[in-house]
């Protein structure tokens, strides 16, 4: 096989015209001159986690700058959000804190679902994709089809299908050497990684169970506003509808999911669960769709088990974190191991993993390193999905035969509109259909 001779990172960062050479090497080679290098950043969501991870992005080069071997530099040039005129604010904002040399947007701020497409041209080099998990395969699919890095929110996908779009996604990232950097910021967080690598290697002996939680209060809602179509409504309070969040269990208890799996060095076969939505918005199914409690068994395949709980309760137990059990003693994951036979080993603070991740991906551009996090990202909301499934339907079910016949939630969701007609409507008393265990199929 020829070897293929690599790019150079000041030809590859900030080179629209070996955008196309850069897209076919496995890999960046290290460059020694890249005082003039810049990352030109596209974001596509502008809400929470869009405006924190630009920031982030924004924030980097000063940290990286400390190593005199690395001369890099990051610029805002691009913004998609389906709710454009909520956006200019934010921009200027930006302007202000960084300087229009960093925050070169100018007239690209782009509405509508479809607004990605306009964002992501040839002069970008890098894409935030920070939008409701439903909208996110086909524009993590298109953003690595146009040859760009990418760095993706949690999770991934709110149903299957879009679990195995981003899955083949990651292999054409692969094979193109596009670096893909995943929103689970936990793994880039010092505390959680010391502290796994220790249960890993034994401190507790042989891992036989896990216990993981997102137990929270209840969450934001919108009013519709004079005006909105059904489907502005829904994606502006896209976290109540399960096609565009993948209910709470994958949009926030992934986290504690990811870190299960993490331990184990291995993601479940199966699941059973039980949920319901009994307080969700006072019980208001005019206003909401998805469970705000489940609680699944997850079985690895080495048999051990992961209880996981996760619910949205006002007034009720609030717990987020994980713990293991092991042969030789138990863990608090990130806070303290106590072996049996010996004192508490306390893990340290350090600082959280939201810039960390941000800080790791850009400089690994700059360094020509590659990484590609989609598949453990994929996985992890694939866990999150299953879980969800096992709630939704009351039964037992296998995860190779959910990946296989899992069911789409919103068919035809590449060609959506704000005029578009959504998955799901209310009923004629208003109301929005919520899964019955026991009658809900989870196959297609």
């Amino acid at each position: 096989m020829k070897e293929i001779e690599p790019v150079s990172r000041r030809k590859f960062i900030g080179s629209t015209a070996l955008a196309g050479v850069a897209a076919s090497v496995p890999y960046i080679a290290k460059g020694d001159d890249l005082q003039s290098d810049t990352i030109r950043v596209a974001v596509v969501g502008m809400g929470g986690r869009g405006t924190g991870a630009i920031s982030q992005i924004l924030d980097a080069p000063k940290d990286l700058g400390k190593d005199k071997n690395i001369r890099c530099n990051t610029k805002l040039v691009a913004v998609a959000d389906a709710f454009s005129d909520q956006v200019a604010g934010k921009v200027e904002q930006f302007k202000k804190k960084y300087g229009e040399d960093r925050v070169d947007v100018g007239g690209r701020i782009f509405g509508g679902i479809d607004g990605y497409k306009q964002a992501i041209t040839d002069d970008v080099d890098m894409v935030v994709i920070a939008t409701p998990p439903g909208f996110k395969p086909q524009q993590f699919e298109y953003a690595i089809n146009q040859g760009k890095q990418v760095f993706m929110e949690k999770p991934v996908a709110s149903d299957v299908i879009g679990v195995r779009r981003v899955l083949e996604a990651s292999k054409i990232a692969k094979e193109k050497g596009l670096s893909v950097g995943i929103g689970l910021q936990r793994r880039h967080e010092k505390r959680f990684i010391d502290c796994v690598k220790q249960l890993q290697d034994g401190v507790i002996g042989d891992i036989n169970m896990l216990r993981v939680y997102w137990n929270g209060n209840s969450i934001w809602h919108r009013a519709k506003q004079e005006g909105m179509t059904e489907m502005e409504y829904q994606v502006n309070n896209w976290y109540h509808f399960t096609w565009a969040s993948g209910d709470q269990i994958c949009e926030q208890h992934i986290h504690n999911l990811d870190i299960g799996c993490w331990i184990k060095g291995m993601y479940p076969i199966k699941a059973n669960g039980m949920g319901g939505s009994e307080m969700r918005m006072g019980g208001d199914r005019k206003l909401s769709q998805i469970f705000d409690h489940t609680a699944v068994e997850y079985t690895f395949p080495d048999g051990t088990k992961m209880f996981s709980q996760g619910r949205h309760l006002k007034g009720g137990w609030s717990h987020i974190g994980e713990h293991a059990h092991g042969s030789k003693g138990t863990c608090a994951v990130s806070k303290v191991i106590e072996p049996f036979d010996a004192d508490p080993i306390r893990i340290g603070r350090s600082p959280g993993g939201h810039y960390q991740e941000q800080k790791d991906l850009i400089e690994a551009l700059h360094k020509g390193e590659y990484y590609n996090e989609a598949e453990y990202g994929a996985m992890s909301t694939f866990t999150a999905i299953l879980g969800r499934e096992a709630c939704y339907s009351g039964k037992e079910i296998m995860a190779d035969e959910l990946m296989e016949k899992g069911r789409e939630y919103a068919p035809g969701i590449d060609n959506y509109t704000f005029s578009s007609t959504p998955p799901v409507v209310p009923d004629e008393n208003g109301e929005y259909p919520v899964p019955a265990p026991g009658i809900y199929r989870p196959f297609a």
